[in-house]
């Protein structure tokens, strides 16, 4: 499926460690294969990701000077970038938490030019302002605003009343299907946590609770916790605080995780809050059930309770505990959802997800 050839700028925070970053690499992939010259202006300078297109990465000018002279360079040639490439579209991935700072940019860089604003999170006050009359002075002129889960979408038209809203899932790379060869050397019998090791947002102690109120240790079933990020120490005082340390494993940020989501017997998401989390379709896709806390948003628009996965309450060790036991216990439960683990997540193909940008885009 090729699209004529028009040109689009990804604008986003960096091609590393992050959901959101993830997600903006795959659009890039997705955007590139339908035809479009796709360009990546990058903030940061962290590549983890496989990418498509040209990448512009402001990252470089950052660590050699981030000075005030150093950022009104990066801004000067950020703004000679966009008008000499004159972009049909461009597509703002990042978050937005500085209201002056991006009426900035509204109003220069992305003067007269056609911008989709995409928010990756229910946690709004990260992409637009909290008063209504702020979030209309910077977004009322927008092409379209695009929300990652339907909740986010109906959340931003109730709160601000926007009519160019719409959902867009993000999709998974073909790349992340494939198994990587080099598995590391991983435990027997494990679940899995992957994702950014940030507490007040993962709640990842929530998870260590969970896990220590199972029955999973006492059966040598060990939890695996990938990532990094800065909590990583504080949680591992926080599990040999409760003696776990033998039955917990901390492992390192892994660009592609699928070989290791493939050995787990389940993945497990405890977050505050999401936008759209992409780790439960990567585990998915893996054929690896999931067991998730009802949080907002995302997981209610990918796991079917006891079909794909399970779902529990939030800010409830003892609920996701017994979601533990329950996987390790009732094996037809657990087989049954394995088995439905793949097909339920075909709706976030990227041939589905094309067809929603294209419809976009054309």
């Amino acid at each position: 499926m090729k699209h004529i050839q028009k040109k689009i700028a990804i604008i986003i925070h960096s091609l590393g460690k992050g959901g959101e970053e993830k997600a903006s690499a795959n659009l890039s992939i997705l955007l590139s294969d339908l035809g479009f010259e796709t360009h990546l202006i990058s903030a940061l300078n962290y590549v983890d990701y496989e990418y498509k297109g040209q990448l512009l990465n402001l990252g470089v000018l950052k660590d050699k000077d981030d000075s005030f002279f150093g950022r009104l360079r990066r801004f000067l040639v950020f703004y000679r970038y966009l008008k000499s490439e004159r972009f049909d579209f461009i597509i703002d991935s990042r978050s937005r938490p500085n209201f002056f700072k991006q009426l900035l940019i509204n109003k220069i860089l992305y003067a007269h030019q056609k911008v989709v604003f995409v928010v990756h999170s229910y946690w709004l006050k990260n992409y637009l302002p909290k008063q209504r009359l702020l979030a209309k002075l910077l977004y009322n002129n927008a092409f379209h605003l695009v929300a990652v889960s339907e909740e986010i979408k109906q959340r931003i038209q109730h709160e601000y009343g926007f009519d160019q809203v719409r959902t867009i899932y993000n999709c998974l790379s073909k790349s992340a299907s494939i198994v990587n060869q080099d598995t590391p050397k991983l435990p027997q019998n494990f679940i899995l946590f992957f994702g950014r090791i940030e507490d007040k947002v993962k709640n990842i102690s929530l998870l260590i609770d969970g896990y220590s109120q199972s029955k999973l240790a006492q059966k040598n079933i060990k939890l695996v916790i990938l990532g990094d990020g800065p909590d990583v120490i504080k949680l591992q005082e926080y599990a040999k605080k409760l003696q776990l340390l033998e039955f917990i494993e901390f492992r390192p940020f892994v660009p592609n995780p699928s070989s290791i989501i493939k050995n787990a017997i389940f993945s497990v998401l405890t977050s505050q809050y999401e936008g759209f989390p992409m780790v439960l379709i990567e585990s998915l896709s893996q054929g690896t059930p999931v067991v998730s806390v009802d949080c907002k948003s995302g997981p209610k628009e990918v796991i079917q309770n006891e079909i794909n996965g399970l779902m529990v309450e939030n800010h409830n060790p003892n609920a996701l505990a017994k979601a533990f036991d329950r996987f390790l216990e009732d094996e037809q439960l657990y087989f049954h959802c394995k088995q439905n683990a793949k097909k339920s997540v075909e709706k976030f193909s990227t041939e589905i997800i094309s067809k929603n940008w294209l419809n976009l885009l054309k």
